[in-house]
């Protein structure tokens, strides 16, 4: 069983920046596309940044400009970096990946806090 564990997560005043990682454990396993998403109160969880593999990047418009999403495939590892933060970036954010172990299959990880002040 692959597990996701994030970290990065905190509170910072408006205008500030984090960075959020979320490695992938386990064995014998692959992962295709990777991404984070965020659900703030009483609303829906909402994509924020995705890669595949090959290091292709989406985004939300939200996001584009501030927020820059990379990853380590040796490592098994994809970062967040949050620059210029604002109050509605205030969310849990979700790591998320594609992963192959006999099968095609999503799995999350447990969700780091991100409060931002103004």
């Amino acid at each position: 069983q692959v597990q996701l564990v994030e970290s990065g997560g905190g509170l910072v005043q408006a205008g500030g920046s984090l960075r959020l990682s979320c490695a992938a454990s386990g064995s014998g396993f692959s992962i295709s596309d990777m991404g984070w998403y965020r659900q703030a109160p009483g609303k829906q969880r909402e994509l924020v940044a995705s890669s595949t593999s090959a290091g292709n990047t989406n985004y939300a418009d939200s996001v584009k400009g501030r927020f820059t999403i990379s990853r380590d495939n040796a490592k098994n590892t994809v970062y967040l970096e949050m620059n210029s933060l604002k109050p509605e970036d205030t969310a849990v954010y979700y790591c998320v990946a594609t992963i192959y172990s006999g099968r095609w299959y999503n799995t999350w990880g447990q969700g780091t806090q991100v409060t931002v002040s103004s």
